[in-house]
């Protein structure tokens, strides 16, 4: 499995996941399809599918132009506002690209058509997760449509509970800013301060991991007394929302 962070927008991040047994790709997110079709093209393989994290413009909005481009393409997504979707995917529902298997996490918070993608290579032992915008590295999404029980639900039950290597690879490039905000909650933490250093000399900031993750990013430590501290909150959920508010203010 070969991920390639295709950067879009100002800071979007397209991705093209190539299963490298099979030389079958599908892409995330194409919201500048000449540039990730341009990417495709390049690899000399076949584009069988389109998964999209959520229905706002700057993730969905190039799957109409993908789909033309490309006829007979499944559009995967989390309800009726993706454009072009060929199959609607239900919390836990799976299925294959080649080689590669994908399960669908429905993530609410940000909206209520997020869908995070978790693919995992068993020939290669290699786990990813697609989280669109409801994890960023070192920091979530803003809640648009839903509350901050579903964004705990989100972070904290499900994609906490995926294998610690698994590879995080996010919706946009907001890591220097998320971390400038962390250190203000989180401050005497070293794996967020070493990790911070690391990321402020890259371009690129993807992959995270889910271990780095739970280790670095306020939001996936709500229940850490640094936290509670920050907030003047202990009960969990109510900690995110606090340090969810701050960052709104930040």
């Amino acid at each position: 499995m070969k991920v390639i962070p295709v950067p879009c927008l100002s800071d979007n991040y397209a991705y093209v996941l190539v299963d490298t047994e099979g030389k079958r790709v599908a892409v995330i997110d194409p919201v500048e399809p000449k540039k990730v079709l341009a990417q495709v093209e390049s690899l000399g393989m076949k584009l069988e599918a389109v998964l999209t994290t959520h229905h706002h413009a700057d993730h969905s909005g190039g799957n109409n132009e993908v789909a033309k481009a490309k006829p007979g393409l499944e559009i995967f997504g989390g309800d009726s506002r993706i454009p072009s979707m060929t199959k609607q995917l239900q919390d836990g529902e799976e299925f294959t690209l080649g080689s590669l298997h994908v399960r669908a996490i429905q993530t609410f918070g940000h909206t209520t058509s997020s869908i995070c993608y978790y693919v995992q290579d068993k020939l290669n032992d290699e786990r990813v997760v697609f989280t669109g915008d409801t994890l960023f590295v070192g920091g979530c999404g803003r809640l648009f449509e839903g509350t901050p029980q579903d964004m705990y639900d989100s972070l904290i039950v499900k994609l906490a509970a995926l294998p610690r290597d698994t590879k995080v690879y996010a919706g946009h490039e907001y890591t220097n800013s998320n971390f400038k905000f962390a250190r203000s909650v989180d401050g005497d933490n070293p794996d967020l301060l070493a990790k911070a250093l690391r990321c402020a000399a890259l371009p690129i900031t993807m992959p995270s991991t889910i271990g780095e993750e739970l280790d670095t990013n306020p939001f996936m430590r709500v229940d850490q007394p640094a936290l509670q501290k920050a907030t003047g909150k202990t009960d969990p959920v109510e900690v995110l929302a606090a340090v969810r508010q701050m960052k709104d203010n930040f």
